[in-house]
């Protein structure tokens, strides 16, 4: 179990089921009013900080067993949350990124799962990160650590001590959450019964920190940065976080869409050689406005620094003893358009696992495509979730 502590705190919520006492903090105020949330505190990270104390949000959906043995853990990306299904309303701005997944009859089926998402560390939809208080009550801003997607999954491990979960049913998510994911698998295979990663990857490539560079300078060259400490100033980079964004989203969808769906037409008759925009500009914009209405550009550099550090052979060996050694279940979901997380890199995690094969989405989409081909997901989730049973039966994974 982990060895953060969950401090005490008063809550108006009603603690959930667990083998020990657990204390409960309220979420943010301007939290999702689904959310639970707990306060951990002396929080010691990869990189050798220690965070005094971490609140960490999540929301769940259905009921842990009595055996707390149908536990799922979805992961989401980079500037995801835990509102996977579900309306818009007072305190998420955004529809569930996943809609159709949780619920009675679907997939991650409610009536049998206990689903689980967390809200990711050093993020802003409600888990502590560089806009949250430091103990002076101001911000962290630039004095937040560093975080890695190890770090994020040992918040992540604390969770599931306080509900009472000792392992996972199944642990799934794509891009990002896929990194989460594959990260439980290698760093916690006891707890990790089954793992379906999606469009991603058990290490960086140099391609992909290259495009997440691009974007944090897009974010720290802006004057409205101010060096990471914008907090209070009633400024913020929305010029350096919409480039980053344009940037971002042009790695998540494919040329050939592109090319098809907008090609070289103007927007709204407008005349690019008169200073007019071509369409495809006008969709970048407005991609970027709405990420800037929603998401802070110190969580979107934290975050795109934590991705560049991901890989789950550093200090273990080599990735197929990494992952030759994983006793759970492991499937691979990968988006044959996808330019950001090729193919290739969900062949490798299947080689080095030693045992299935890439379960692949076709899309025009890109790397998208495992959030828009809602279907094809759907028949993903459906089919590990099946296999996670089935295998569990005959092998009890976590001991």
């Amino acid at each position: 179990m982990s060895a953060i502590r969950t401090a005490t705190t008063q809550t108006s919520r009603t603690p959930l089921r667990t083998g020990s006492p657990v204390q409960w903090c309220a979420p943010p105020p301007d939290a999702n009013p689904d959310a639970r949330a707990i306060r951990l505190t002396d929080v010691p990270l990869e990189s050798g900080a220690v965070l005094p104390e971490v609140v960490v949000t999540f929301q769940t959906w259905g009921r842990l067993s009595s055996r707390a043995d149908n536990a799922v853990l979805v992961e989401h990306a980079l500037t995801g949350d835990s509102h996977v299904v579900g309306e818009p309303g007072p305190g998420q701005p955004t529809a569930g990124w996943w809609p159709g997944l949780i619920g009675s009859g679907r997939p991650l089926d409610t009536d049998e799962l206990y689903v689980v998402a967390v809200n990711v560390l050093g993020g802003c939809r409600g888990t502590t990160g560089p806009g949250s208080p430091a103990p002076d009550g101001r911000a962290w801003g630039s004095r937040f650590p560093r975080t890695t997607v190890r770090d994020q999954v040992m918040i992540e491990a604390a969770v599931a001590d306080a509900l009472g979960i000792a392992d996972w049913f199944l642990v799934l998510g794509g891009s990002m959450g896929g990194m989460r994911t594959i990260e439980w698998a290698a760093g916690h295979p006891q707890r990790t019964r089954a793992a379906l990663v999606i469009a991603s990857a058990a290490q960086a490539t140099g391609d992909q920190i290259a495009w997440g560079q691009a974007q944090t300078l897009a974010i720290t060259s802006d004057p409205g940065y101010a060096g990471g400490d914008y907090y209070g100033t009633g400024v913020i980079p929305s010029d350096g976080l919409g480039i980053a964004r344009r940037i971002a989203h042009a790695t998540y969808r494919s040329a050939d869409e592109f090319n098809t769906r907008f090609g070289t037409r103007p927007q709204d008759q407008e005349d690019p050689l008169d200073g007019g925009r071509f369409a495809v500009e006008s969709y970048l914009d407005h991609q970027a406005g709405k990420l800037v209405a929603r998401f802070d550009a110190g969580a979107y550099v934290q975050l795109t620094a934590a991705m560049a550090t991901h890989d789950v052979t550093r200090g273990r060996g080599s990735l197929a003893e990494v992952l030759g050694g994983y006793p759970g279940l492991l499937r691979v979901a990968a988006v044959d358009s996808d330019r950001l997380f090729p193919v290739e890199l969900s062949e490798q995690i299947v080689a080095a696992h030693g045992r299935g094969r890439v379960r692949l989405m076709r899309s025009r989409h890109g790397h998208d495509g495992f959030l828009i081909e809602t279907d094809q997901i759907a028949a993903i989730v459906s089919e590990a979730v099946a296999d996670a049973r089935r295998e569990q039966v005959r092998v009890p994974v976590a001991g």
